[in-house]
């Protein structure tokens, strides 16, 4: 198998090459993962590739899937409607 053509996230464009180079780097959690590479930070938010990368780390580590931690979850921001903005910049003034 050619780990370089397996995408694991298709929002970040991660491979699973590049799972395994970092696993052999020694960073072996989801978090450490996540700020290097992106994963679970594009809009689907982890919901593809969150479960992928998990059995990754859990094969790697030779451990349980359910004792591989889980990314953290932030959820997205709220919308500000333009008016609002506007309205803000004509007080600022």
């Amino acid at each position: 198998m050619n780990k370089k053509a397996v995408i694991i996230c298709r929002c970040e464009d991660v491979t699973l090459q590049d799972i395994h180079d970092l696993l052999e780097q020694g960073y072996t959690s989801f978090e450490e993962i996540k700020r290097i590479l992106r994963v679970g930070m594009g809009p689907c938010q982890g919901n593809t590739c969150g479960q992928l990368v998990q059995r990754e780390i859990s094969k790697y580590l030779k451990i349980k899937l359910e004792d591989v931690k889980t990314q953290k979850v932030r959820p997205l921001t709220t919308g500000v409607k333009l008016n609002s903005i506007k309205e803000g910049a004509k007080n600022e003034s």
